[in-house]
């Protein structure tokens, strides 16, 4: 294992932003990722897990303990079943299933970030999500000192959230399982609209999986989603806000909201969330509130490609950046009633 003291965490983040950790671990193994953990745990010392940092806001003061980074590799598949050692890169291992024919995970294509992270935030987009495709999870279980398999069940999947979610402090993930589907080299049928449209195809259409692929890198990158050093839209933690889920009162409510303020003909997206709920789009909500593409003026500002994504435009500080998110939630607060929730964890701060 690598050891560091004072080490820079921001060049470890998507965000490029955050202060020192205390001391900074790199390790290259499962056995490494545990034995580390343990030490930590032993000694009373905080702890803090760093993957791709493509999901991190960390204070400008840093982080004082042990930050973690897990740099493990492993790539194995077998037929259709994948498993992924939690520090692969994730971009990278969606290539190569899509490279041997498999479909189930090409519309997540040009996610930032790493394979362990995934099932923590039950990674979505464009119509898919890896609740789908994951069969179980190897993770260290801190409470019990063991490392465990949980299933798909037992990890407690749903949008944007999980068991890891829930209960941070509890498991370090070491592998991700998955169950893919061979479709003769197509992809799995396309559920997404707007790739559909690019597509040119109906919604649960199939596509060759490398041409699925191809389209989503290519309308993330027009929204600054897929990462570029040089692009500064691209120094963020991708989509800032989750979409909100509201219950049938609070629905009605908002829907009250958008007529006063927009209109009667003004219909805000809205799709089934389950139980009576329905899930809105907060990237909406943000642009109707006022906050356009590029809005800002100061280091921080949201992304002139995506009005979801707020960026770091090279001299930011989190504080700068904790300033346009709090302005972004009160005006979407004040304008529709609805209070946006962040997607990104944060480390020594909060909104």
């Amino acid at each position: 294992m690598q050891e560091l003291h004072d080490a820079p965490l921001a060049p470890l983040t998507t965000f490029r932003l955050g202060g020192p950790a205390t001391r900074l671990v790199t390790a290259t193994t499962d056995d490494e990722v545990v034995a580390a953990v343990r030490e930590a745990d032993g000694a009373g010392t905080p702890l803090l897990i760093i993957g791709g940092g493509s999901n991190l806001v960390i204070g400008d003061k840093g982080f004082d303990g042990t930050a973690l980074r897990i740099a493990t590799r492993g790539f194995e598949q077998t037929g259709t079943r994948l498993e992924l050692a939690a520090g692969e890169v994730w971009t990278d291992a969606v290539a190569r299933t899509v490279d041997a024919g498999l479909a189930g995970i090409e519309c997540l294509a040009g996610i930032p970030g790493s394979a362990g992270a995934t099932p923590i935030q039950n990674v979505g987009a464009y119509g898919q999500e890896v609740s789908s495709t994951i069969t179980e999870v190897v993770a260290y279980d801190r409470s019990t000192g063991e490392t465990v398999t949980l299933s798909n069940a037992e990890c407690g999947l749903s949008y944007r959230h999980s068991r890891f979610k829930q209960h941070p402090d509890r498991f370090v993930v070491l592998r991700v399982r998955f169950e893919l589907e061979d479709a003769g080299g197509l992809s799995a049928p396309v559920r997404y609209a707007e790739t559909a449209r690019v597509l040119g195809v109906e919604v649960g259409d199939r596509v060759p999986a490398a041409t699925a692929r191809e389209t989503v890198l290519g309308l993330r990158a027009g929204k600054g989603m897929v990462l570029d050093p040089e692009d500064h839209d691209t120094w963020s933690a991708g989509s800032f806000f989750t979409n909100p889920i509201l219950g049938a009162a609070d629905y009605e409510a908002f829907l009250g909201r958008v007529r006063e303020r927009l209109g009667e003909d003004v219909a805000p997206p809205a799709f089934p969330a389950g139980d009576g709920r329905t899930k809105t789009s907060a990237a909406w909500l943000i642009d109707k509130a006022g906050f356009t593409k590029g809005y800002g003026s100061g280091p921080a500002r949201i992304s002139t490609k995506h009005t979801l994504a707020l960026t770091n435009r090279g001299e930011a500080t989190t504080e700068d950046l904790l300033a346009l998110a709090r302005e972004v939630v009160a005006g979407v607060r004040d304008a529709f009633g609805v209070t946006l929730v962040n997607e990104p964890v944060t480390v020594g701060v909060s909104l």
